[in-house]
């Protein structure tokens, strides 16, 4: 079953970081990470957080729908309040608090009944395309954890869940910023980290995209500036890189060029 496939990766890609920050001191969650103002702890609040309120939409449709005029009326501070509270708990707390919270999403999604959607920030979600999502963002933070740590990371084929996100939410990224998609499809060839080419779009596609995978990656969280990247479009798609975004919510800022060596 594809969700039981995406949950397992959700589960590795969270296990990987978990070993990461469980070996931290506790004075080493106060280190600032290259998400301004956000420490580690705040990376992993963050997803114990957004874990929680996705629990919330799976279970709770009505208090979800609640919390989300709450966050429309509070949009410029609302995901930053939420990190900043739930960092506040003491370390060891916090990785309970997160390991527990994604435990709960998991098995929550996998009682969503067939063909059901789950609201969410952005356009409603089907379990896997939740899973995805939650995947997406366990790797976005825990980039910024390797490297306010300095750590080399190791990319897996679990980007391909990202780079598929970040495909299909083409259409999204162009709405976000108020721009109107183009009507020609686009052609996607990435090189995942153990060689094969991961594709999508129609062959004959004008509008083109070839890059390393975690370049692809990297770019589609705003976790590296497209200049340091070894991407390669053609000039129709590279107004959608310019704007591109996995993740719900508002248009990021990005990070600047050379800002990681």
């Amino acid at each position: 079953m594809l969700l039981d496939e995406v949950l397992a990766d959700l589960w590795a890609e969270s296990a990987e970081l978990d070993r990461l920050v469980g070996g931290l001191a506790a004075d080493e969650w106060r280190r600032l990470t290259p998400a301004e103002g956000w420490t580690i702890a705040h990376q992993v609040a963050h997803l114990a957080w957004t874990d929680e309120a996705a629990q919330l939409a799976v279970t709770d449709p009505d208090a979800f729908k609640e919390s989300l005029e709450y966050a429309a009326a509070h949009a410029a501070t609302y995901v930053d309040d939420g990190a900043a509270e739930t960092a506040a708990l003491p370390a060891d707390q916090l990785l309970a608090y997160w390991r527990e919270t994604r435990a709960e999403l998991a098995e929550a999604l996998k009682k969503v009944p067939a063909g059901e959607k789950v609201l969410w920030y952005g356009p409603p979600m089907s379990p896997v395309s939740m899973a995805t999502a939650r995947l997406m963002e366990t790797w976005a933070h825990g980039q910024d954890v390797f490297d306010a740590l300095g750590v080399e990371r190791q990319p897996s084929n679990r980007l391909r869940h990202i780079a598929h996100l970040a495909v299909r939410t083409r259409g999204f990224a162009y709405a976000l910023n108020n721009r109107t998609p183009p009507t020609d499809e686009v052609r996607v060839e990435l090189t995942g980290p153990d060689g094969d080419v991961w594709v999508w779009g129609p062959e004959d596609a004008t509008q083109r995209v070839t890059a390393p995978a975690v370049d692809f990656c990297l770019l589609a969280t705003q976790r590296r500036h497209r200049d340091d990247l070894a991407i390669q479009a053609s000039p129709e798609a590279e107004e959608w890189l310019g704007i591109i975004q996995a993740f719900a919510g508002l248009p990021g800022k990005g990070r600047t060029a050379g800002q990681f060596g």
